[in-house]
């Protein structure tokens, strides 16, 4: 199978407060992009996210309150549609550990390898959004090629 995983571990954060901050419109703001719209917080619920470039549709498929979020790409690169967007959390010693996942990519392409490095560099701007209380949402986040 064709998937991007990735692993944080954020000091002195809940897995409640990381689950704030992907199950709520102002906490995914604060670290994926600004333009952010929906409702994030309901299974079924519609998500939209814009980017210089384009942008994605989500339908919230689970909710578990401090321990499970994951959605299904409903709408934009076509590369996106049908995959599943995944984050575990858990605690460990003073630590939330972030699992994320995103899985179900028709095939590895070039594209996949630059969203792999994006979702790092968003991850990285949860964990400092969650630590710091300051993210890097886009157009704020570290910029790596033409795709942006």
């Amino acid at each position: 199978m064709n998937e991007i995983v990735h692993r944080i571990a954020v000091k002195g954060s809940s897995a409640e407060e990381v689950y704030q901050r992907l199950a709520t419109l102002e906490g995914l703001k604060s670290w994926w992009t600004v333009d952010t719209a929906g409702t994030p917080e309901k299974v079924g619920g519609k998500i939209e996210f814009r980017f210089v470039g384009g942008g994605f549709e989500m339908e919230v498929a689970k909710l578990e309150p401090g321990k499970l979020v994951e959605w299904n790409v409903v709408g934009g690169e076509k590369e996106w549609i049908g995959s599943v967007i995944r984050w575990e959390l858990k605690e460990d010693g003073g630590y939330s550990v972030v699992l994320f996942s995103h899985t179900k990519w028709k095939e590895k392409s070039e594209f996949m390898q630059h969203c792999s490095t994006k979702w790092a560099i968003f991850l990285m701007s949860l964990k400092s959004a969650l630590e710091t209380g300051q993210g890097a949402p886009n157009p704020h986040d570290v910029k790596i090629d033409n795709w942006n």
